[in-house]
């Protein structure tokens, strides 16, 4: 076998997976609206189940379910009936995955759930299963054949029960309205933590701000911008920000005058220049920064006043990039 035959294996089963996920995408319908309706009405936790690979998947539906908004725990089938089933009430909701919708584990688990009184949702690529016929709503999870050249190992079958879960997550998270900060609570260690726990306010310098009047002239500018790290704030006589002015605006200025030591501020500033706010996530600065090709920026609070600079560098250190 040589090396351009192992390629293109990959790539077939890559190829087998795209498409079966393509065809997923073609069956979501009104089951899936109503699963997620489902869960989101539900008043305790969603109960994930399934034996051997689909188990698996099942460990992972539930972790992503939990970490974006909607609490879940997998339940071992076999489990189940040896005390598990005590972690189920009957506000829950359960996700069964079957791929035959015929697993005896999983089905001796719908019939307890069902005495339960526990809404069920199956997941299975087979939708005149016993598992889909019995489920309250059933997610078509079909696949016309397995990545294994023997249509034995799941693959195609395990990735599209996989991404339905993943789809469930997400249009949960949406239908809740959960954002960003209640994601960061959920996620405080790690470099997920640091990007969307780090505010503009723990990282921006507030001593010795790069402030100038209105009235100053470039020689005072060019010290403060080679003392403050590149930027110089030009306020009004009220104390709001009248323009910002940065080493590019000067390096731009010394091209085409010989001597701007005495050219005034008010005439090189940027009068409309980027600002953060004290409060804002640092992430969504640094995309601001990266899209206008800025390394620094003045900082307001909710009263518009300046309160601080923000620069590039201390938001990689902080590791919010």
């Amino acid at each position: 076998m040589t090396r351009k035959d192992v390629v293109e294996r990959g790539r077939r089963v890559l190829r087998m997976e795209m498409e079966a996920l393509a065809e997923a995408e073609r069956r979501v319908g009104d089951d899936f609206a109503r699963a997620v309706e489902t869960i989101a009405r539900c008043d305790g936790r969603v109960i994930v189940s399934g034996v051997g690979k689909s188990g698996l998947i099942g460990r992972k539906i539930a972790a992503t379910l939990t970490s974006t908004g909607t609490p879940a725990s997998f339940l071992h089938p076999a489990d189940s009936v040896h005390g598990d089933l005590g972690i189920v009430g009957e506000s829950d909701v359960a996700i069964l995955i079957s791929k035959s919708g015929e697993s005896s584990e999983v089905l001796g688990l719908l019939d307890h759930l069902k005495r339960l009184g526990v809404c069920t949702i199956a997941l299975t690529s087979n939708v005149k299963s016993s598992l889909a016929r019995h489920s309250d709503v059933t997610l078509d999870a079909w696949v016309k054949e397995e990545a294994c050249p023997h249509d034995l190992a799941p693959t195609t079958s395990t990735t599209v029960a996989l991404a339905l879960g993943d789809a469930l997550a997400i249009a949960l998270l949406e239908e809740k309205g959960f954002d960003a900060d209640d994601f960061a609570r959920l996620h405080p260690g790690g470099s997920i933590g640091k990007r969307l726990l780090t505010r503009v306010s723990d990282v921006m310098v507030t001593d010795n701000l790069p402030i100038l009047p209105e009235a100053a002239t470039m020689r005072e500018a060019v010290v403060q911008l080679a003392e403050r790290r590149g930027i110089a704030i030009v306020t009004t006589k009220s104390g709001g920000i009248a323009g910002v002015i940065t080493t590019g605006d000067l390096s731009r200025l010394m091209e085409h005058e010989e001597n701007v030591f005495p050219i005034p501020v008010a005439r090189v500033m940027n009068g409309k220049p980027k600002l953060a706010r004290a409060d804002e996530l640092g992430s969504a600065v640094v995309y601001r920064m990266e899209t206008h090709g800025i390394i620094a920026m003045p900082v307001l609070d909710a009263d518009d006043r300046i309160v601080g600079v923000i620069h590039l560098h201390d938001l990689m250190r902080a590791g919010v990039v």
